[in-house]
């Protein structure tokens, strides 16, 4: 852990702004090789220490599995200094049946329990998914109840993959195997339906005033940035504005 913060230190030193905290299963921090618990460190202790970084006014938690989100993580940010309101969760499927060839940790009423809490606390809060469709199984009864599980949440976005098969593993052996054209169908409806996510949750902050961190980029005279929120946001270039912190009304 010591690392990891004094890294976010040296970052804070050249001027970063906000750091993105991401990787394979990056609620495991702290543990082992083999993912036991014996082990003096763990994520939420790193979010704690990382929070008091001078320097750094951002940090965004990035694919971390829903049995991975403790409460107190979640209650954390609600309250944080720097954690921004906007987690990313992978889900990969909302029928328990395919998480269970998927070999997941969690079933999909979990998700709904982790997302639940998140907008209790912070109902402003962006909510990222990761789905996967056509894994072997999938039948439409199965697809559809991934779709309707994604439509009754309160997510923000979702990231749409297509499954497609690697060597020696073992969903190869699982059936039945979903057509490759019919994958393709699945992954479009999806994307259309996280268009009509992020149209609604990007109507709600309609009004609102939120704070934008711009990026330095000049993109053909035009500057883009997030809010806290992880709503982007396009203007004309001003270099006043580049790595800062502005206040934009939505």
């Amino acid at each position: 852990m010591a690392n990891v913060v004094a890294n976010a230190e040296k970052l804070a030193a050249e001027g970063v702004k906000e750091i993105v905290l991401t990787g394979v299963n990056l609620g495991d921090f702290g543990k082992g090789p083999d993912g036991n618990d014996d082990y003096a460190e763990n994520f939420f202790d790193l979010v704690k220490a990382l929070d008091k970084v001078a320097g750094i006014s951002r940090y965004r938690i990035s694919s971390i599995e829903p049995n991975l989100l403790t409460d107190e993580i979640i209650d954390f940010v609600a309250q944080s200094r720097a954690f921004m309101p906007h987690f990313h969760i992978p889900l990969q499927s909302g029928s328990d049946k395919i998480l269970g060839l998927m070999r997941r940790r969690y079933k999909r009423q979990l998700y709904a329990d982790r997302v639940a809490r998140i907008k209790q606390l912070m109902p402003h809060c962006a909510i990222g998914v990761d789905v996967i469709v056509g894994f072997p199984g999938e039948t439409d009864a199965l697809f559809q109840e991934t779709f309707e599980f994604l439509h009754s949440l309160d997510v923000s976005y979702l990231h749409v993959f297509t499954y497609s098969e690697r060597a020696n593993t073992k969903a190869l052996e699982i059936q039945p195997v979903v057509p490759v054209q019919l994958r393709h169908e699945r992954n479009k409806t999806l994307r259309n339906l996280s268009y009509m996510k992020l149209q609604y949750f990007t109507e709600q902050h309609r009004g609102q005033q939120r704070p934008v961190l711009f990026e330095g980029h000049d993109k053909a005279g035009m500057m883009e940035g997030y809010t806290d929120n992880y709503l982007r946001i396009q203007t004309p270039y001003r270099s006043e504005w580049a790595n800062q912190i502005v206040a934009w009304a939505l």
